[in-house]
């Protein structure tokens, strides 16, 4: 089957099916109940693997390469698409079709940018994904958590929104835990969370958007100062709350008040291997430059010492010597402000929450 759709490379490809019988049912109801439908209802069981691997983006870079003569270095290229779109046919040709026609070049960074085009575009793919959320609250409700504290979500096969969500592909089962299937989808559904009228109506947002032009100097983000802003802010329109409220939505709020600093220009995902209860590392791309930031709850000196050097390890693997930690603390004599940490030849700017 991969075969026949990948090559020649790039070229369009329609899946074509029927909805699922079994969900036939969610269709039989007055016209004023129907849920939003979609042309990308593919819903009959296979088997086969779709998705492409990384060896299936490179092999088709190369023989593009070769027939076009493309100046690229197709390992690197097939990896870093793959990291975005974990194999998706539809996503894997589009970013490639922007990538050669649209001028942003075979490179990490040329990746970057048509990732950050796709992602303010409107296509069915992303309107699907949109209306499942309005269609299903509950599920909506359940990818938040999952999206900004980490909470995991057990699989249940007879779960009709869970099974929905499989079918139209937007998350996947993996340690019999839900995921959402791929980082641009990802990506989008932060930035959809973020952009509801109740987040930009926030408190945090407007603070953000108020002080935004002093944390850009010369093309770059001066993110020590955006978490020790962040860091003040947060405490001053939340530090009476209880810490159970604090937990909850500390980390949502951090990424709330990254989203206007950084609208239009650069984007933010999570490393889902590091995304639990305790801690979440985020990487903001903001023109061509990447930032690691860990959010974590405090949970102690010893804790938090490990939570450093496991950012470091982490910086090593992003090739960069500087690093931001913003730490949750619920102790009431905490000191609230930002620190530097020196691990070797790496620093890391601590911010107390």
């Amino acid at each position: 089957m991969r075969e026949k759709y990948s090559a020649p490379a790039f070229m369009s490809v329609i899946l074509s099916g029927v909805h699922d019988i079994r969900h036939l049912r969610l269709r039989i109801r007055p016209d004023e109940a129907h849920k939003r439908n979609s042309p990308w209802n593919i819903a009959a069981s296979f088997d086969g693997e779709l998705s492409f691997s990384v060896a299936d983006i490179e092999k088709m870079l190369e023989e593009y390469r070769s027939e076009h003569g493309v100046c690229m270095e197709s390992s690197q290229i097939a990896e870093s698409i793959f990291d975005y779109t974990a194999g998706h046919p539809f996503l894997v040709s589009k970013i490639c079709k922007m990538l050669d026609e649209d001028g942003y070049g075979w490179s990490r960074e040329g990746i970057s940018e048509a990732v950050k085009k796709l992602l303010s575009e409107e296509i069915s793919l992303f309107e699907s994904l949109k209306n499942r959320l309005v269609d299903y609250p509950d599920m909506s409700f359940r990818i938040q958590r999952l999206l900004f504290d980490g909470s995991g979500i057990p699989d249940n096969p007879d779960d009709e929104e869970l099974s929905l969500a499989k079918m139209y592909g937007f998350i996947n089962v993996r340690n019999n835990v839900i995921a959402i299937a791929n980082r641009i989808f990802e990506m989008r559904l932060y930035n959809y969370f973020m952009t509801t009228a109740q987040a930009i109506n926030s408190e945090m947002y407007r603070a953000a958007t108020d002080e935004r032009n002093i944390f850009i100097k010369q093309g770059a983000l001066d993110m020590d100062l955006i978490i020790e802003r962040f860091a003040f802010s947060f405490n001053d329109i939340y530090g009476s709350e209880e810490a159970p409220f604090i937990e909850e939505v500390g980390r949502r709020y951090f990424l709330l008040y990254l989203k206007p600093i950084i609208n239009g220009r650069g984007n933010y995902y999570i490393e889902a291997r590091t995304r639990n209860r305790l801690r979440m590392d985020v990487v903001v791309d903001y023109l061509g430059k990447q930032y690691v930031v860990e959010l974590k709850i405090w949970r102690g000196s010893s804790y938090n010492e490990r939570g450093e050097e496991q950012l470091f390890d982490y910086l090593e693997h992003y090739h960069t010597d500087r690093g931001w930690l913003v730490s949750f603390c619920f102790n009431k004599n905490k000191r609230v402000g930002i620190h530097e940490v020196k691990l070797g030849d790496k620093t890391i700017v601590e911010a107390i929450v």
